[in-house]
């Protein structure tokens, strides 16, 4: 890991690119330090966003009384306005002549304001929209952070340095839960010192991406062909990011990315519904995502190097047919601990094996001066189906229950996954610029 300031390179003070070394004998990193900074700074940051998600669905339902349906609306706010500036974030990165770490900064940025003000969030309306300017901010870092994560490492070892990544940020989650549930523990006004402390982590996680993380990344594959740096291009036009879309693996990842996420139950209804069926007592909630998370930590790295020997798309798609299997084990008369636990282990296998594994698939089709946006269409998609499926499961929720609507959710994912299998089909072939198959 490597302070971030950069050093000239001529007399124009040109900011220096970080290249692998080329030299004869020396193999470039399989996971670059820049990857490694990136994971640290997501850490940090998931151990803040994390104390609070394990909280908050207790807090809006138990503490404040809303409905189900009134959680639904905010876990969609949650899950759904960062995609309405995902592209935004994306395309400025890559327009900045792929200065991604700016735009990325303002994101991490304007997520660890937000978190001082749950304090003062206590109708749904406010507390509405301090979820949405920390989605926002989520929205503003994901595609950048992606795309820096692509242009650091050679394209046959994107599926492990996503994993490691991917790894380190799910740490982060692990931790976050723990710690939300000791703040609870030790003090009178929980969940308020669950906000504050949530927001001084936040803050740690922005001064380790100012420090840790480089100004300007190159891509890898283009500095092995060029040990010099390359000439400035023009930077792509918004209509450029959009008209990735023509590109046909890109567009069928994105259609499937959007199609499954319609029928990806939100993870705060999933506990809820566990702890429900479970009988678990209540400041017992926020260990929920701890099994998840571990699970995710353990397999993130195995799963994402296996997805670059082998297939990106089908590990993608045999990671939602075991996140049904987990929605079968919750419709099931099995009940109890065990029972917890293994949703909770299948729930942790379905992120590994297809978080970081979609976003290297992605790499894999998008131009290198535009992984940003690239990133960010697909994001997009699947950010804003999950959206419409928090709406959706929340109102089916108020009318019919929480069983029956997992019940109707877990059948239109079985579809989905039917009809991914048709649309993906024929996208495995190696493509001519010399990356691994998708």
């Amino acid at each position: 890991m490597y302070l971030a300031d950069s050093r000239s390179t001529g007399s124009r003070g040109t900011e220096a690119a970080v290249v692998p070394d080329t030299r004869p004998g020396r193999r470039p990193a399989v996971v670059p330090s820049t990857v490694l900074a990136l994971g640290a700074v997501s850490l940090i940051t998931d151990v803040s966003s994390e104390m609070v998600t394990a909280v908050l669905p207790l807090y809006v339902v138990a503490g404040l009384g809303l409905s189900p349906l009134g959680f639904g609306l905010l876990d969609g706010i949650n899950n759904g306005v960062g995609a309405l500036v995902r592209l935004a974030g994306g395309h400025l990165a890559d327009r900045g002549g792929r200065r991604h770490k700016v735009v990325a900064g303002l994101g991490y940025g304007l997520s660890a304001l937000c978190k001082p003000l749950l304090l003062l969030a206590h109708t749904l309306p406010v507390l509405g929209a301090v979820l949405a300017a920390d989605r926002t901010g989520k929205g503003l870092r994901t595609a950048p952070r992606d795309a820096m994560i692509s242009l650091a490492t050679d394209p046959a070892h994107r599926g492990r340095a996503f994993g490691v990544h991917r790894a380190m940020d799910t740490t982060g989650a692990l931790l976050g839960p723990l710690v939300a549930f000791a703040v609870l523990r030790a003090t009178v006004d929980g969940y308020d010192a669950v906000f504050a402390v949530s927001g001084c982590v936040a803050v740690l996680g922005v001064l380790v991406l100012v420090l840790f993380v480089p100004h300007r990344i190159d891509a890898r594959a283009d500095a092995v062909r060029r040990p010099t740096p390359p000439e400035p291009v023009r930077p792509p036009q918004l209509r450029e990011a959009i008209g990735l879309l023509r590109r046909p693996e890109l567009r069928r990842l994105t259609v499937c990315a959007a199609l499954l996420g319609l029928t990806t139950v939100s993870d705060s209804f999933l506990y809820l519904l566990l702890q429900r069926e479970g009988n678990l007592p209540a400041h017992l909630f926020p260990l929920l995502p701890l099994g998840t998370a571990a699970c995710f930590l353990l397999l993130a790295v195995p799963l994402g190097a296996l997805a670059d020997r082998v297939s990106r798309r089908l590990l993608f798609l045999g990671g939602h047919g075991v996140l049904l299997l987990g929605y079968g084990l919750v419709l099931s008369p099995w009940h109890g601990v065990p029972a917890v636990i293994a949703v909770l282990v299948l729930h942790g296998t379905f992120y590994a094996a297809t978080d970081g594994v979609l976003a290297a698939a992605t790499a894999a089709v998008v131009p290198a001066r535009q992984q940003g946006a690239g990133q960010a269409l697909v994001g997009t998609g699947q950010a804003l189906a999950r959206f419409a499926c928090s709406l959706a499961f929340g109102a089916a929720w108020s009318l019919w229950g929480g069983r029956t609507a997992l019940a109707v959710t877990a059948a239109a994912l079985a579809v989905s996954a039917v009809v991914a299998v048709f649309v993906l089909r024929g996208t495995d072939e190696t493509p001519t610029t010399g990356e691994v198959p998708v």
